[in-house]
């Protein structure tokens, strides 16, 4: 006679069972996902930096420094 052992089990713990695999997935998929996302923030971080976007920045630190200059002639007036 061929035994089966998962026909010896009751409904409740096949559901358990199957519950328990179910978790360990997605538990693994989102460690997969935390990993891929932390990999992707560190390569990104390592790019070089854009020269584009450092003149900007420069420029926009310019003109708030020139903003400052002007507020504090028109405030000492």
């Amino acid at each position: 006679m061929d035994q089966h052992p998962e026909f010896d089990r009751s409904d409740d713990e096949r559901r358990q069972q199957n519950l328990t695999r179910t978790l360990i997935w997605i538990g693994v998929a989102g460690l997969g996902a935390a990993l891929a996302f932390t990999v992707v923030r560190v390569l990104l971080s390592r790019r070089p930096a854009d020269p584009t976007s450092e003149r900007i920045q420069q420029l926009i630190d310019e003109a708030n420094h020139l903003l400052k200059t002007l507020d504090e002639q028109r405030t000492s007036a």
